[in-house]
């Protein structure tokens, strides 16, 4: 899923300006039509192009908030959580309450102050009511100013999210740092350039697909260690709810060359295993010198496989 189509979020006076801008140019087009009417008539008809020319412009930018952030009911449980766990979902929550509230207000003050202008019998009243108008929406834009920024680091937080397809058959590439993910994972995709980093603060998620008959498999790089989930950094914590809600096969890399000791390295698997995911296995750098010994050792006891037999088995899981 992309968080792309969320609309930036701007500030009160943005919104005002581009409004009060818009009304101003209906009316200098009604003011050049052919009218049949008396100067009254015509000065009502102006202003009441302004108004609604305002309460359109706000309403159609208040409904894109609304319509463009996602409905929480229908996310997948990977986003629900992600939402949860980077953002504060009861003030996000109540700033889109706060955003419909508005609309609501300001096609209120259009049919009132529209009502107004046609039953009034004197210029005087005309601007006058064109002006309260102008103040009550000036100021009812103003009172969600909080609201609208807790939304524009909302959406900035949610651009940061990966673009993972949760129904699609999932494979977490696990292990330590450094230790041949991201090269295993180009290999099974067969293309590095495949390979995109969503970035989330100075690192990322890696997201790439393989082939798998006429259809494809998903796979993710997740960096971290994923120990105790409060204890995660937000790269780690992102990393573990995908593993969690998006994967349903995992492949943990051993490095032989134990630039993290073996002993440390199964003590990290133990933490996946809690997942109760079924677990494939692969050693890296197996063909350096200083690692042969290590690497057969390792492949031996936990029956690590091959590349091709990688994929041979991934393909037989997804099916």
């Amino acid at each position: 899923m992309s968080f792309n189509n969320v609309v930036q979020v701007e500030k009160p006076d943005d919104y005002i300006d581009m409004a009060f801008k818009r009304a101003n140019k209906k009316a200098m087009e009604a003011r050049f039509e052919k009218f049949k009417g008396t100067r009254m008539d015509k000065s009502k008809k102006i202003e009441i192009a302004k108004i609604q020319e305002i309460n359109k412009v706000l309403v159609k930018q208040m409904d894109l908030i609304i319509k463009s952030f996602p409905s929480f009911d229908d996310l997948q449980e990977f986003y629900k959580e992600m939402i949860k766990t980077f953002t504060d979902y009861m003030k996000l929550k109540k700033a889109l309450g706060a955003i419909n509230w508005v609309k609501k207000k300001i096609l209120e003050f259009d049919r009132m102050y529209v009502a107004k202008i046609k039953g009034t019998t004197d210029i005087r009243s005309v601007n006058k009511h064109r002006v309260d108008y102008y103040g009550r929406v000036s100021s009812l834009m103003k009172r969600i100013k909080k609201e609208l920024k807790i939304l524009e680091d909302v959406r900035k937080t949610l651009k940061g999210f990966p673009h993972i397809k949760t129904k699609m058959f999932t494979v977490g590439i696990v292990g330590f740092p450094n230790v041949g993910k991201t090269t295993l994972m180009s290999k099974l995709s067969g293309s590095k350039p495949d390979i995109q980093n969503y970035a989330f603060t100075t690192k990322g998620v890696n997201v790439a697909y393989m082939k798998a008959g006429n259809d494809k498999v998903q796979l993710l790089d997740t960096p971290g260690t994923l120990n105790r989930f409060n204890k995660m950094n937000g790269i780690e914590k992102q990393a573990y709810l995908a593993v969690k809600y998006c994967a349903g096969l995992l492949v943990y890399v051993f490095d032989p060359t134990e630039t993290y000791p073996v002993s440390e390295q199964e003590e990290l698997l133990k933490i996946f295993e809690k997942f109760d995911i079924p677990v494939l296995f692969y050693v890296s750098k197996e063909d350096m010198e200083t690692s042969k010994e290590m690497a057969a050792k390792l492949k031996k006891k936990y029956k690590a496989l091959s590349i091709a037999e990688l994929k041979k088995e991934i393909v037989k899981r997804k099916s």
